[in-house]
């Protein structure tokens, strides 16, 4: 049964941005009716263990994993935390370059979802290369493309005029006439502004 992704952002208190351009609107739910669904509308004080939980719900809707694709990538950085100046950096950076959302950033797709349904139908070109894994992880200098054949697609219609009101993180950088995007290198925890605490995604795991 499909979630309502309007009812995950009210329900964990926070805009998560998963239905694209309606979450701009006037008709976002979460600005409508900004406390949980059901008949309560106040919040209760979470315990330690409900604050933990809730920051990894955050993190695994923000970037539209399921839940062992998410505790796979946690179970990695804390394998390596100790070893590395920055684990939460590592984990964020992991995160921030799938294939799927470098779509997402560079404006190719409205939401991480839809970015992720794009990749898998075979509209993007790694390196000149069609990769159809949303998982697929770039690197430093990795280009990503839109495919010659895909842009007459319908769902890419108007992405010329979409991209170029994009505003691009610094990490990431786009040639409008080649419809071609490039990871210029890793991004910062501060450029990503994940929705929750890493910290309390760590806590929850390590239990």
């Amino acid at each position: 049964m499909k979630k309502n992704k309007c009812k995950i952002c009210r329900r964990l208190g926070v805009k998560l941005f998963l239905k694209g351009e309606r979450c701009f609107s006037p008709k976002c739910a979460f600005i409508k009716r900004p406390y949980p669904p059901g008949k309560r509308k106040r919040r209760r004080a979470p315990s330690t263990f409900g604050m933990e939980l809730r920051a990894k719900q955050k993190f695994k809707n923000w970037y539209n994993l399921k839940e062992y694709q998410f505790k796979n990538y946690v179970k990695k950085v804390l394998e390596k935390r100790g070893k590395v100046a920055n684990a939460s950096e590592l984990l964020i950076g992991m995160l921030e370059r799938r294939l799927d959302n470098v779509i997402f950033r560079l404006g190719f797709a409205s939401s991480r979802s839809q970015a992720r349904q794009l990749v898998k139908h075979g509209h993007f070109l790694v390196n000149d290369k069609k990769v159809d894994i949303p998982s697929y992880q770039l690197k430093k200098g990795d280009r990503v493309s839109l495919a010659p054949k895909s842009k007459k697609k319908i769902v890419f219609r108007d992405i010329e005029s979409k991209l170029k009101k994009e505003e691009l993180l610094p990490w990431l950088s786009l040639d409008l006439k080649k419809f071609e995007g490039k990871v210029l290198r890793a991004p910062t925890f501060e450029e990503a502004a994940p929705p929750a605490e890493v910290s309390a995604v760590f806590e929850f795991y390590s239990k």
